[in-house]
């Protein structure tokens, strides 16, 4: 079985048109990072002010300043050293960007001219304690891997697609299934192509994060994801958690998005006898719930969320209300993941099967 397994994970991986698709996707992450690093801008407000790597170092500095946990007393010392010196003409305060920590400050506790509105940390955030730092480099590679995984789903379904509707009639095919019999080679396609999908997933995430500690540090990886600058989505979801822990939920959303698309297109891989229709099929399957005119005040958001793309695009299920205590409601990502494996598992192998030569 191992030899039957590491020859089919061979075959998925020496396809070409597999190898462009990994490629384009560790491509992609790559300008996504570099972009993103270069187009960072911010100033301290009196004499430095830079992009790229300045930038950071910038907000690196001035985070670093007032690390710690959030305080009253914190809160109006920086309103007083983020004052605007320039007339703002009529602009809300809280989009006149300086720096990460002056657009997160101003975003909670600033009226429309950047002076302090009256409330508290704990008017703000309640009960919760907000360590702040610098959070800004990882929630930006965090908004990546969004756009990222999503292409890296249908990646897996280009290379899944050819698992069994390419090999219907082939001559290797029925060599195999003459030596270890039909339930041992269809058994092997489907564990080398989980294997496939998520030694894809492990080494895309590795690549990113491991590019992202290189650029940023992994400092403010223990702080609150809800201190963030105006505008960002990370910032509406709902739980005071650290950037790390978020992190943490988003890669294994990618994995739990990388299953469900591995049972989905196996499943259609079985089905179909034409690679193209089964590649198709299965990114026209992963894609749907977007055209679904489903808004989020629906009843029904909360069960589209638990499809496979959402798990990608992971803000809208992490947004979800808690379950229970402190249980989150995108934890419901991992059995959903394993049910829609499992059923295209047992499907795809049935099918497959049956169109074995004896």
């Amino acid at each position: 079985m191992k030899k039957l397994i590491k020859f089919e994970l061979r075959k998925i991986f020496a396809k070409r048109l597999t190898q462009i698709a990994i490629l384009a996707v560790l491509l992609l992450s790559a300008i996504f990072g570099f972009s993103t690093y270069q187009n960072m801008y911010a100033s301290d407000g009196i004499s430095q002010s830079g992009t790229g790597r300045e930038a950071v170092e910038i907000d690196r500095t001035i985070a670093e300043n007032y690390a710690g946990i959030l305080t009253d007393e914190k809160v109006q010392q920086m309103m007083i050293d983020f004052k605007p010196t320039q007339d703002l003409h009529g602009m809300n305060a809280a989009y006149n960007y300086s720096n990460a920590t002056q657009s997160a400050l101003f975003r909670k506790f600033s009226d429309l001219d950047g002076n302090w509105n009256g409330l508290s940390v704990s008017d703000v955030f309640g009960d919760e304690e907000i360590k702040i730092g610098y959070t800004y480099g990882w929630l930006l590679t965090s908004q990546n891997l969004v756009q990222i995984f999503i292409v890296l789903s249908l990646v897996i379904a280009i290379m899944i697609a050819p698992v069994f509707s390419g090999e219907y009639g082939g001559l290797d095919n029925i060599i195999l299934t003459s030596k270890y019999g039909k339930t041992k080679c269809a058994t092997a396609k489907i564990i080398a192509s989980i294997l496939a999908a998520l030694i894809v997933t492990s080494v895309v995430s590795a690549i990113n994060l491991i590019y992202a500690f290189v650029l940023y540090g992994n400092g403010g990886l223990d702080c609150s994801i809800l201190f963030a600058p105006a505008g960002f989505v990370e910032g509406y979801i709902p739980f005071n958690i650290t950037c790390g822990t978020l992190l943490k939920y988003q890669i294994l959303l990618a994995f739990t998005s990388a299953i469900s698309v591995t049972g989905i297109t196996l499943f259609l891989s079985a089905i179909c006898k034409n690679q193209m229709v089964a590649l198709v099929a299965s990114a026209a399957i992963y894609l749907f719930p977007i055209m679904l005119p489903i808004t989020e005040t629906s009843p029904l958001f909360s069960v589209i969320t638990l499809l496979p793309l959402y798990h990608a695009q992971f803000v809208s299920l992490m947004s979800v209300d808690q379950i229970s205590g402190n249980m989150l409601y995108a934890l419901l990502a991992v059995p959903v993941a394993l049910v829609i494996m499992g059923i295209g598992i047992v499907i795809s192998r049935k099918v497959f099967a049956r169109h074995q030569v004896s």
